[in-house]
């Protein structure tokens, strides 16, 4: 089981959906103010900004929400954040990308490195691990859109380049720069889809034992606390029975 697109099954057997939905709200939010500050406000104008919004309406983020984040940045009293990623690495040597948006780069640098530091990681230079990532668009969709050949037919006419199909659902893969014209495609066959981002998907990845996940889940659940923090990714793996452990 690959770390970074399974991250949220072990989340929800660990029980931390309500506990997080508030952060996550607050999260998408804040990308989409940025988005509409960054560029147009209308999303049918600015892709990023409607990458944004479709994925806090995938998130069940209130409408009102979504408005009030756009009308923040129309509105000139929005922060100013910067966009920063930090790479390091975690328990047992895997590598860690953190994504952040940050109006005070020294706060949150100091506790990024202190969260790596106290979970036994520590953090490195941007560059060091970002290299075992490929940076990609992935769009998601549930089961019952189709099986995994009316996905894959879909996926490849939208221009995309992968499909892992399983139990859990459809992800598909795609050059990032491509992600919004691929998943507009992918509408206009399979219909809504559950999620569409960018991500960084690793390209080698750590196997973990019990003890080496559960440290690492100690390290992401830490980081992703901090409201500084957007996104965070690891290239770890785990087996069936380890997960069953968790």
């Amino acid at each position: 089981m690959a770390g970074h697109s399974k991250w949220a099954n072990i989340q929800h057997r660990k029980g931390r959906q309500d506990a997080v939905r508030s952060k996550l709200f607050s999260k998408l939010a804040k990308e989409i103010t940025v988005a509409a500050k960054m560029g147009d406000p209308d999303p049918e104008k600015n892709p990023r900004l409607r990458l944004a919004v479709k994925e806090a309406k995938s998130q069940s983020v209130p409408k009102d929400v979504i408005e009030r984040a756009i009308n923040k940045a129309t509105g000139g009293d929005a922060e100013n954040y910067e966009e920063i990623r930090y790479e390091g690495y975690g328990p047992g040597g895997v590598a860690v990308i953190v994504e952040a948006m940050t109006d005070n780069k020294n706060r949150t640098a100091s506790t990024v490195r202190s969260t790596f530091s106290k979970s036994g990681g520590n953090l490195a230079e941007t560059g060091s691990v970002s290299f075992m990532f490929d940076r990609m668009g992935l769009v998601t969709y549930k089961p019952e859109v189709g099986d995994a050949e009316v996905v894959f037919e879909a996926a490849i006419l939208a221009g995309a380049e992968d499909v892992d199909s399983s139990d859990d659902g459809h992800e598909i893969f795609c050059e990032s720069s491509e992600l919004n014209e691929v998943s507009n495609i992918l509408e206009e066959s399979l219909g809504e889809s559950e999620s569409s981002k960018l991500i960084w998907k690793p390209n080698v990845t750590t196997e973990l034992d019990l003890s080496g996940a559960e440290k690492l889940m100690k390290l992401i659940n830490a980081l992703e606390d901090d409201d500084d923090v957007q996104n965070v990714t690891a290239n770890f793996e785990i087996s069936d029975e380890v997960l069953a452990q968790l």
